[in-house]
């Protein structure tokens, strides 16, 4: 982690680097912000529908892309990526958007993204403790900015009154608390092994992650047809088709190789602050969706999130 670290010193070839980081951590949050809406949009399916939809296809693009350099592909991954990649695929993608799902159907876009706004603090703590990492002291105010922004997104939620059973919005809480564990722990590991890869480049690592994916998406086949037994015409399922293949393509697999891309060129604690893009541009999607502007809450959490990844730029350049 130290030479990665160094990646925001003043040398030209490593602010290059930042920069391009930065611009592909920007380029996977626009993408990633589209997941919230897809449990909007296919309101009448589960979470496991949408999760087997959106995974699925994101396996079988992979494996397309793959097939032809199988062989060759698989004799240089060693049999702990193979576990390191099961483990990624499952707490990034399949558990990730499973609890997420349920969280927005059950509590709503805002307290989700209130929860989930809480990433860039997790992972850049956590990355705090990495050899050669800016110490946390000199995050602080990037955490602080971040940590307000958060609370400004899902303040009005809050102090709402709820719009469904006190059960439901407790359900929809801890599942987005469990999101939040889950994809801390993916963004965490997969930074990590993507500065070890050896003989794979990140696309290819990339594409590996969605075909592991793709494979859990195939096992959870049939706990969706036991748990779900409501009848959907053929116009609702392509519907559900249309927006797990829209959202695989986009957000998986153009996202994830964006995210992987930045993972290599960032040190993790500032991997953690790019995270903060996904929760901005899914309100800015939400906004368009309701055809409404912000609520002066929902604009200082924008100017809070400026703030927290310019600060945490800070204090990376200083270093």
């Amino acid at each position: 982690m130290t030479s990665i670290s160094k990646a925001c010193s003043s040398d030209p070839l490593n602010a290059k680097k930042q920069a391009a980081g930065l611009a592909c951590g920007m380029g996977a949050g626009a993408l990633w912000g589209l997941v919230f809406l897809a449990p909007e949009l296919v309101g009448d399916f589960g979470p496991l529908h949408l999760t087997i939809g959106r995974y699925l296809c994101y396996g079988l693009i992979a494996l397309t892309l793959v097939s032809l350099r199988w062989r060759s592909l698989v004799a240089r991954v060693s049999r702990p990526q193979w576990l390191s990649l099961a483990w990624l695929a499952l707490a990034g993608n399949t558990l990730y958007y499973l609890l997420l799902s349920a969280a927005v159907q059950a509590g709503g876009i805002a307290m989700t993204s209130l929860v989930i706004g809480f990433l860039p603090v997790a992972v850049t703590v956590i990355g705090s403790r990495d050899h050669g990492a800016v110490p946390l002291a000199k995050l602080l105010p990037s955490l602080l900015f971040c940590g307000a922004g958060a609370v400004c997104i899902g303040w009005q939620a809050i102090v709402a009154p709820a719009g469904g059973a006190l059960g439901t919005q407790l359900f929809g809480l801890a599942c987005a608390v469990g999101a939040l564990v889950s994809w801390t722990a993916y963004a965490v590991g997969n930074a990590r092994a993507l500065h070890r890869l050896g003989e794979l480049t990140p696309s290819e690592w990339n594409l590996l992650t969605g075909i592991s994916t793709g494979t859990q998406s195939v096992i959870l086949i049939p706990a969706a047809l036991l748990v779900h037994s409501n009848q959907h015409g053929v116009s609702e399922w392509m519907g559900l088709g249309a927006v797990s293949l829209g959202v695989a393509v986009l957000a998986s697999f153009f996202g994830n190789a964006l995210w992987n891309r930045m993972s290599s060129l960032l040190p993790l604690t500032l991997v953690g602050q790019m995270i903060l893009f996904e929760t901005l541009f899914a309100l800015i999607y939400g906004w368009l969706w309701e055809q409404r502007f912000p609520t002066p809450l929902e604009a200082a959490s924008l100017v809070l999130v400026i703030l927290s990844v310019m600060s945490c730029l800070k204090a990376h350049r200083s270093r």
